[in-house]
């Protein structure tokens, strides 16, 4: 892909906090073999390859790097980045990053893991992560799926931050739903738990419609192409063995195309973390954590910081 904004300073991203991270680049199953393409990371242009054998490469792009063109026949240059293959997706590195984050029920036998759709939007990384949790919305943006009138109250829920684990999580969220998932045949209060264990990643736990003492998980992993542009890929770890792959993609993709609109007419596109820019209320649990956490980490790419 071609880059969204012009290269400078101020859209390459030199946050040490965020360099050594793993970031995805998107799901492996669309990646074609024996072929090279143009993308972004963190404001940087990269390349991206599969060679023949199914090894996935990422580099620096170089000035005759083609947009998209066949796998070069004497293979990749000697300088790559880090690359790590995990939960069907391509991660990459620019420095020394820390483990990926664990998600145990990826590891569960009886649980479909899906590709749900990786989606473009003009927003920030941040921002999208904020949408992602945020609970209230749902009566007014996803009406009559995950939530209508006059349930709109979002009851109290417990939030807690690490800095030393660069963790966020919430727990005991319940929220009335005409239509939890793509299975449900009714209305019911949902219990989801939220976590946030990445700057641009967080990973949904709500309760199965088909067992109810377990949770299905859905996880957003944000590719932050610049400050204010992302490439969202969502991933499920459901436990549902009725409905078709395509049923799956399609409701998940319905919900994102709602969210859509909202996020890229959210001005500021960069998140402020100063909590007097956009007034909180109590369901804002989550947004005050993760703003706060942020700060705390020393983000200061796709975000707007508050006066020191």
């Amino acid at each position: 892909m071609a880059p969204l904004t012009a290269e400078s300073p101020d859209q390459l991203c030199d946050d040490k906090v965020l360099l050594d991270l793993w970031h995805p680049m998107g799901a492996i199953e669309t990646m074609p073999r024996n072929r090279v393409w143009h993308d972004q990371l963190l404001g940087h242009p990269l390349t991206t390859g599969r060679a023949p054998d199914g090894t996935l490469w990422v580099w620096k792009r170089a000035a005759n790097d083609p947009p998209v063109g066949p796998w070069p026949a004497d293979g990749p240059p000697e300088a790559t980045l880090p690359v790590l293959e995990r939960y069907g997706y391509l991660w990459t590195s620019f420095g020394a990053p820390r483990p990926l984050f664990h998600i145990r029920e990826a590891e569960e036998n009886d649980r479909r893991l899906l590709h749900a759709c990786s989606v473009t939007l003009r927003t920030s990384a941040p921002r999208s992560i904020e949408n992602f949790l945020d609970m209230g919305h749902f009566p007014f943006i996803h009406t009559a799926v995950l939530g209508e009138e006059p349930h709109t109250e979002v009851k109290d829920y417990n939030v807690e931050a690490s800095v030393a684990d660069q963790e966020i999580l919430a727990t005991e969220c319940v929220f009335y739903q005409p239509q939890a998932a793509a299975n449900s045949s009714g209305g019911a209060e949902v219990d989801y738990e939220y976590r946030v264990p990445h700057p641009h990643c967080s990973v949904l736990y709500k309760s199965s419609a088909i067992h109810q003492e377990r949770f299905d998980v859905i996880a957003l992993f944000v590719q932050a192409l610049d400050q204010e542009h992302i490439r969202a890929h969502m991933w499920l770890c459901l436990l549902d063995d009725d409905q078709p792959d395509w049923a799956l993609r399609r409701f998940q993709v319905s919900i994102f195309g709602q969210d859509k609109p909202i996020l890229e007419n959210q001005l500021p596109r960069r998140l402020p973390l100063d909590p007097r820019a956009e007034t909180p209320i109590r369901a804002d649990k989550s947004s005050v954590a993760y703003r706060r956490w942020l700060g705390q980490l020393g983000v200061r790419y796709g975000v707007i910081r508050g006066a020191a």
